[in-house]
């Protein structure tokens, strides 16, 4: 497939821009690592919002969900919506302590929670994990699946004639190789620009790549051999428009849509959403979600840009992948199962006219270079400030840091491309690191309501899963294995927490005077500190966070149905919506922000 001169000249224009907005922020991310990382916490609620929502629009994603309506129909992407559930929590229970924390890194939290050297080892031990073996894993699936968009498009690439090359032992695709060199330079514009550039050029990369794909459903949809929604609904089986998955065991009548046994429905609307960690779900807020909370310019405006990313992230966002995936299952329905995920780079490359071609092509590698301008940003901060600065070279100037912070960031982009040269599947990833990290959620969200959790706590946690995961796993498949790690790991960092001793009560103190959380478990530290106001509230606040899941959801229904042509019913939904957004203004209107400044 050739690509027309203004397909070209617009892919020339995006990354022209892209590197612009990097040397503009250049000299401020120069600073200090303050500047680097955290964008010296001022970013407005919007761009931090929207920065959280660009990184996990991610150039797998549509393809993800491509494969999961194929599957399973609009139903099947309940194996992602049950997250929102976490997010809301984060919402309004932890945007303002992560704000209000004053650290660099969540990984930091640890010496600021906990005292002595098992927090300084879980400190370090999670700066590596997560920051250098978790994160090259993860760009490796995103490299995966630019790389299969690449092959898509351009299945006779070739890299000046090669069709492999080979480098101490790993053998390179054209198409990886070329996207390698387009995280070459992301890389390069992720260490000049730190956090500030990062976080505008991800605004601009979700316009950009949001915009694409609208118009890719809008001209999918009405092209002759689709007729519009209602030819669409007349050439696919009823169930694919179902939007709730069936419990119990499937009937004939419902096709292939997702059914869930009783079990597997509680582990993913019960269990999975509070008690395992994933990338940007992470119970409590974690990762670069919390690095976003903690560069915002207050709490106020942490708790919006919060709020915005989960009402974009599930409300928003998801319609136009789905109704490319809709379509690509009538125009490709003997596509294999493994590939269903391509029909939507198909779609693209069979049905765009010149110039709006280049327009998509843009808009995925804004997609692909949003979240991994993150990825290395939020792993080079780990590296650096939680592991480097914290271990190895302490008390050096600042901007000695920042000129580590960019060697890091290169470092990670040429480990990431080994990684995925290595890469065959990513499917099994994702319930590997649910499994994983089974039962740490709990710790993650009592961390700061319960005075008693300790740094032990959190280690036996994280390592209690990989005890029994070998013996469980060859017997019980996903998300079953849930029920099992859940209470394993549940009773392991239990009986630890109770035969470790606590946390030294000054680090407590001063962690209760800095967070001020409230709440009866932290009775036995707020009694010495009677000049500390903690938070109070929470039964508003556990209100807010229903009001606000059946805002999200009834606004993803109703935009759903009204995109389906079925308006009375969009608007029902909608209206209980519009409810929930009024119950969650009423309550933060009457907080009046007091407990949410800078």
């Amino acid at each position: 497939m050739n690509l027309s001169p203004l397909d070209w000249a617009i892919i020339v224009m995006y990354f022209l821009f892209s590197a612009a907005i990097a040397v503009y922020y250049s000299r401020r991310a120069g600073k200090d690592t303050s500047e680097f990382f955290l964008s010296g916490r001022n970013l407005p609620w919007w761009i931090a919002g929207t920065t959280m929502v660009a990184t996990t629009f991610a150039a797998d994603t549509p393809l993800a969900i491509t494969e999961l309506v194929a599957k399973n129909g609009i139903a099947g992407n309940w194996l992602w919506w049950n997250m929102l559930f976490g997010g809301m929590l984060t919402v309004f229970f932890f945007a303002r302590f992560w704000r209000r924390a004053g650290i660099l890194t969540d990984v930091e939290f640890a010496e600021i929670r906990y005292s002595g050297k098992p927090a300084a080892f879980l400190r370090g031990f999670r700066a590596v994990y997560l920051g250098l073996f978790m994160n090259i894993i993860i760009m490796g699936w995103v490299n995966l699946a630019m790389v299969k968009i690449l092959t898509v498009m351009f299945p006779k690439l070739t890299f000046f004639g090669l069709n492999t090359v080979s480098i101490i032992g790993f053998h390179f695709e054209p198409q990886l190789l070329i996207v390698g060199i387009i995280m070459l330079i992301v890389a390069i514009y992720s260490s000049l620009a730190g956090l500030w550039g990062v976080s505008i050029s991800d605004a601009f990369q979700f316009v950009m790549a949001m915009t694409g794909t609208i118009v890719l459903a809008v001209i999918a949809v009405n092209i002759p051999q689709i007729g519009g929604i209602s030819g669409l609904k007349a050439q696919l089986p009823e169930w694919v428009f179902h939007f709730r998955p069936v419990i119990g065991s499937a009937t004939e009548s419902s096709g292939n849509i997702l059914s869930l046994s009783l079990a597997a429905f509680i582990a993913y609307i019960g269990i999975q959403w509070w008690a395992s960690w994933y990338p940007g779900a992470e119970p409590g807020g974690g990762g670069y979600v919390a690095q976003r909370m903690m560069s915002a310019k207050n709490e106020k405006h942490s708790l919006l840009a919060t709020l915005w990313f989960i009402i974009a992230h599930y409300a928003i966002r998801p319609w136009p992948w789905i109704l490319v995936a809709l379509v690509s299952l009538v125009l490709y329905p003997d596509l294999s199962t493994a590939d269903k995920g391509a029909g939507f780079v198909m779609v693209m490359r069979d049905y765009l006219p010149t110039g709006l071609l280049g327009l998509l092509l843009a808009a995925f590698l804004a997609a692909y270079m949003s979240t991994i301008s993150t990825q290395l940003n939020w792993g080079t901060s780990y590296i650096i400030n939680d592991f480097y600065r914290r271990f190895v070279r302490p008390g050096a100037e600042e901007h000695y840091y920042v000129r580590a912070s960019r060697i890091t960031t290169l470092g990670l982009m040429i480990l990431s491309l080994f990684v995925t040269a290595k890469l065959d599947r990513i499917s099994d990833a994702w319930s590997f690191i649910l499994e994983g990290s089974a039962g740490i959620g709990l710790v993650l969200i009592l961390r700061w309501f319960w005075w008693r959790i300790n740094a032990w706590t959190e280690i036996s946690a994280m390592l209690a899963p990989f005890i029994l995961y070998p013996f469980i796993k060859p017997y019980v498949d996903f998300p079953y294995t849930l029920f099992y790690l859940v209470a394993w790991s549940t009773l392991i960092w239990l009986i630890v927490t109770f035969v470790t001793p606590p946390t030294e009560e000054a680090t407590l103190l001063a962690f209760y005077r800095r967070i001020h959380p409230g709440g009866r478990l932290w009775k036995p530290i707020a009694a010495k500190l009677p000049d500390v106001a903690g938070d109070r509230g929470y039964r508003r606040l556990f209100v807010d966070w229903i009001a606000g899941c059946i805002m999200v959801f009834f606004s993803l229904f109703g935009i759903g149905k009204l995109i389906l042509g079925e308006p009375l019913t969009a608007l029902g939904f909608l209206i209980i919506a519009a409810l929930g957004g009024v119950v969650i203004y009423r309550h933060l209107s009457k907080i009046g922000w007091e407990t949410v400044t800078d």
